[in-house]
C-alpha cells in the first residue's frame, strides 16, 4: 500500500519505517527541510534502538522515502497518517491541536481522490469529528474517511512494540476503511495481535485512558514506597507480591522518580481537560498528576537528607538524566527539576548519559558532562543513579572512586543494599 506519514517525530518516523519494513511504500513528510535531508543520509534525529538500521535498509530498498513536499506526498498516497505533535498548551492542561488541524486543512487543498485519513497522534475525544468537519467544507464525504488509530509505542522498545503489538485499535464505522486497514495490519494480526474495531471517539479515548492508568500505577507504587521507607519494608517485595496477582500485573510497578517523557505528563492533563469540558471531574487522575509533581520535590528533600543538608560545594554526579533508559528524551525528566534546585543550593553537578550531552542542561553554570562513567563518578561526594541504563548495573565503585567516603542514592534500586553494606558504601535506595 502507499502510505504517507505526516510528521517525522517519534511516532511518525518509527511507524513509517516499520510499515516500510512490512513491504509498503511509505513517504515520511516533514516541513523541516534540514531534517529531511539528514534522514535521506541516514542521520536519525532521535535515539531508538534498531531504528537507524531499519531506516537505511528500507531507504536503500526504495520502500521508504523522505520529502518536504506535503501536497505531492498526499496525492501519491492512499492512506494518510497524521503524526504531528500535540503538546500541552502553555499555562493550560489542554492539548495544542493546531498542527493537527493545519494538516487537515492542507489535506483538504491537496486531495482529489478517496483517502483514508488517520490520526496516529494522541488526540482528545472529538478531534476526528473536527477534522471531518474541516474536510467536508470543500470535499464530498465520499472522498475521505477519518479514522483514529492510536499508537502504543514505548520509547526504547518501539520497534518491538510495533512489530509485536498487544492490540491494534481502529476507530471507524466505515466498512471500506476497516477492510483496507485490517489488510494493512494483517502481517501483525497473523503474529497474534488482537484487532479491535470500535468507534472513532472510543479509539481516541482508549489511548488516553491507557496512559492515565499506567501513570496511576507508577504513582501508586511510588506512594507505597514512601510508606515502606517509614515502616522498614522493601518496596520491591511489595511490587513482587502485588505483581503476581494476574488482576494487577507486574509492569509499571517499580518505584523510582516521577514519570516523565512525551506521553504521560501531557496525556494525563489532556484527559482531565476533556473531562472538565464535558463537566466530569476526574478526581483520581488529577490526584495522580499532583502526586507525580510532588515526587521530584520529595526525592530532592531526600537528596538533601543524604548530605545532612550540606549541599554547598558538594560534587554531585547524575548517572543518566533522561526520563527513562534506552531513549534520549529529556521531556519532563525529573532531572530537569532536581539539577537546577541543587545548583541553587550551591552544588557542583556532573552527569553522564549514554545518549550524550544534553542541550537542556547547557544553560546552567556548575553543570558539566563527562564522556564516560569513570570520569563522571571518580571525584563525586554523592552519586545519583537517576536512569536505569544497563551501563550502570555492574559498576565497581570501590575500584573507580578516588574518595574513601562517598554516598550512592540509587533511585532505580539497581543495587543490593546488602552488597553495598558489605563494600562499606553508604547507600540509599527508594522504598527501602
Amino acid at each position: 500500500m502507499k502510505l504517507c506519514m505526516i510528521g517525522t517525530g517519534y511516532v511518525g518516523l518509527v511507524s513509517g519505517v516499520c510499515f516500510a519494513d512490512l513491504g509498503n511504500d511509505v513517504i515520511c513528510v516533514d516541513k523541516n527541510s534540514e531534517k529531511i535531508e539528514k534522514l535521506k543520509k541516514g542521520i536519525i534525529p532521535i535515539y531508538e534502538p534498531g531504528l537507524e538500521e531499519l531506516v537505511k535498509k528500507n531507504f536503500k530498498n526504495k520502500k521508504l522515502f523522505f520529502s518536504n513536499n506535503l501536497r505531492e506526498s498526499i496525492n501519491k498516497s492512499d492512506i494518510i497518517f497524521i503524526c504531528v505533535g500535540t503538546p500541552t498548551k502553555k499555562n493550560s492542561s489542554e492539548a495544542d491541536l493546531s498542527q493537527v488541524y493545519d494538516v487537515a486543512k492542507e489535506i483538504k487543498k491537496s486531495s482529489s481522490r478517496f483517502k483514508i485519513i488517520i490520526t496516529k497522534s494522541t488526540v482528545p475525544v472529538t478531534t476526528g469529528d473536527k477534522i471531518e468537519k474541516i474536510l467536508s467544507k470543500k470535499k464530498s464525504k465520499k472522498l475521505f474517511s477519518v479514522v483514529s488509530n492510536p499508537e502504543f509505542l514505548r520509547e526504547g522498545e518501539a520497534i518491538r512494540d510495533f512489530s509485536y503489538p498487544d492490540r491494534i485499535v481502529i476507530g471507524t464505522n466505515d466498512l471500506r476503511s476497516n477492510r483496507i486497514l485490517k489488510n494493512l495490519y494483517m502481517p501483525l494480526i497473523s503474529k497474534g495481535a488482537k484487532y479491535i474495531n470500535t468507534s472513532r471517539r472510543a479509539a481516541e479515548l482508549i489511548k488516553y485512558a491507557s496512559n492515565a492508568f499506567l501513570a496511576t500505577k507508577i504513582t501508586f507504587i511510588n506512594e507505597i514506597a514512601n510508606l515502606c521507607e517509614k515502616t522498614n519494608i522493601n518496596v520491591e517485595d511489595i511490587s513482587i507480591g502485588m505483581g503476581l496477582d494476574k488482576r494487577i500485573g507486574s509492569r509499571f510497578l517499580r518505584a523510582g522518580p516521577a514519570y516523565g517523557g512525551s506521553c504521560f505528563p501531557k496525556d494525563t492533563k489532556a484527559i482531565t481537560k476533556t473531562a472538565d469540558d464535558f463537566k466530569i471531574n476526574l478526581t483520581l487522575i488529577k490526584s495522580v498528576i499532583k502526586s507525580n509533581k510532588n515526587r521530584s520535590l520529595l526525592l530532592l528533600k531526600r537528596i538533601f537528607g543524604t548530605l545532612n543538608g550540606k549541599v554547598k560545594n558538594k560534587k554531585i554526579c547524575f548517572l543518566g538524566v533522561t526520563f527513562k533508559a534506552n531513549t534520549d528524551d529529556m521531556r519532563d525528566s525529573s532531572s530537569l527539576i532536581m539539577i537546577p534546585s541543587l545548583i541553587k543550593k550551591g552544588a557542583i553537578i556532573n552527569y553522564y548519559d549514554p545518549t550524550g550531552k544534553k542541550q537542556e542542561l547547557n544553560k546552567y553554570k556548575n553543570v558539566s558532562f563527562s564522556k564516560d562513567i569513570k570520569s563522571a563518578i571518580s571525584k563525586a561526594d554523592l552519586i545519583i543513579i537517576h536512569t536505569e541504563w544497563n551501563d550502570f548495573k555492574s559498576i565497581n565503585f570501590k575500584s573507580i572512586m578516588k574518595k574513601k567516603r562517598f554516598i550512592i542514592y540509587d533511585m532505580r534500586n539497581i543495587y543490593s543494599r546488602m552488597k553495598m553494606k558489605k563494600d562499606n558504601i553508604k547507600y540509599y535506595g527508594v522504598g527501602k
